[in-house]
């Protein structure tokens, strides 16, 4: 018969976990029956549900607990990863098991072993070891060897996305981020930089991840001291936001317009141009710092607190600075080295950015998505980084406010 057992178990009433099952099997065509409901009673009980799943073939079965299994739910008859030896590099087996960004365990030689460096849409990859110590870790197309011992299907593998537990969790609670204009900023920024003290005094690391509209608005001073005052750890940013950042600190414009008085200097457009001339001359903007040309700004912080940064290149940038990573999959890497070790990312003003920083992050890690164009938030949850927190509003309006939070 076409039918399997799940079982869910945590908040699952909070959490939308058990409609969003019953939603799945019924829109996906399938059918259930809800053999267990042990519903907890206090605010720290978990509850449980055992659920037969049927569906009139096998194939549409395995798409139904496919979709399951990404929200959490694990099949009553626990069978170990079947495993398939990539045959080429940068090629996995076919029905290899795509991962979300949730904490992910696999069962094999009877352990259940936690996937590390999880993120989205990548492989999971079992490395044997000595006397059964194996070891599960997650790998991207790119980096696939031949021979390199993939999961297939998705026997063994058990997700554990975030939970809503009971009661108020402050701003970060799950899946309570509806994009929105309206909501209450002035509060949300508290609860922010109230976060933000809690992760810093927990000797936690906060990221930055920024576009040139910071600078534009007249941000890039007030970011500039955050990372002065130790608040910031690492920034993910673009040719842009470092090329305006260093045209503000010599010229004092953006764009060639003057960041004070917002008026159109005569010229000023080739301001961004002679900014990245200056840089070139030197050499690199750390160079620049150490000549004594650029004296203020983001990236002058940066190099003077050994706060480290990562900028992308894209196709439309002019120059680029000599800091500019252009090998697009180089600057992703390193991106994903230093996500490993954040607690927290603040995206601000940056679409591709940001969506790209979304793209590697587990969700375990608290993320802020800041923009004044509602779709960014919006590509962001679509693309499976349900865990962030929205809101759409003007960055001359939340990194003041932001900034005046954590020094009160």
């Amino acid at each position: 018969m076409n039918q399997r057992e799940i079982i869910l178990s945590g908040h699952i009433i909070d959490s939308l976990i058990l409609p969003n099952t019953l939603d799945i099997i019924m829109d996906r065509g399938g059918d259930f029956k809800i053999m267990e409901l042990d519903v907890g009673k206090r605010k720290s009980d978990v509850s449980r549900a055992k659920i037969i799943v049927s569906a009139d073939s096998p194939s549409l079965l395995n798409q139904i607990l496919d979709e399951l299994s990404e929200i959490g739910a694990s099949i009553s008859e626990v069978k170990e990863v079947e495993l398939v030896a990539s045959l080429k590099d940068k090629v996995a087996p076919e029905n290899f098991y795509s991962t979300t960004n949730h904490i992910t365990h696999v069962l094999s030689n009877g352990d259940w072993l936690l996937v590390d460096d999880i993120e989205m849409d990548c492989m999971i990859v079992i490395e044997m070891g000595e006397n059964g110590n194996n070891k599960a870790y997650c790998k991207p197309i790119g980096k696939i060897k031949k021979g390199d011992l993939i999961v297939v299907g998705r026997e063994g593998v058990k997700v554990s996305p975030p939970e809503r537990p009971r009661g108020k969790q402050g701003v970060f609670e799950f899946m309570n981020s509806d994009v929105s204009s309206e909501k209450p900023l002035m509060c949300m920024i508290e609860k922010i930089a109230s976060e933000i003290k809690e992760i810093k005094g927990k000797g936690g690391k906060i990221a930055i991840v920024g576009g040139p509209a910071i600078v534009h608005t007249g941000s890039a001073d007030l970011l500039a001291e955050l990372v002065k005052k130790g608040f910031i750890d690492v920034i993910f940013a673009g040719n842009a936001l470092a090329t305006h950042d260093i045209e503000n600190a010599l010229y004092g414009t953006s764009l060639g317009v003057c960041v004070k008085t917002g008026e159109v200097v005569s010229r000023g457009h080739t301001h961004h141009m002679r900014a990245i001339n200056v840089i070139n001359r030197s050499g690199s903007i750390k160079e620049a710092v150490e000549d004594g040309i650029l004296k203020k700004g983001i990236m002058y912080e940066c190099v003077k607190n050994d706060v480290p940064f990562v900028l992308a290149g894209s196709i439309r940038d002019d120059g680029p600075l000599p800091d500019v990573i252009t090998d697009v999959i180089g600057a992703q890497e390193l991106m994903r080295e230093y996500a490993k070790n954040v607690d927290m990312v603040i995206m601000i003003a940056t679409m591709l950015h940001s969506i790209a920083t979304g793209n590697i992050l587990p969700s375990r890690v608290k993320s802020i998505c800041v923009d004044i164009n509602p779709a960014t938030v919006t590509k962001l949850a679509d693309r499976g980084s349900a865990q962030v927190l929205s809101i759409v509003t003007d960055i001359g309006t939340f990194l003041p406010t932001l900034y005046n939070e954590l020094e009160s």
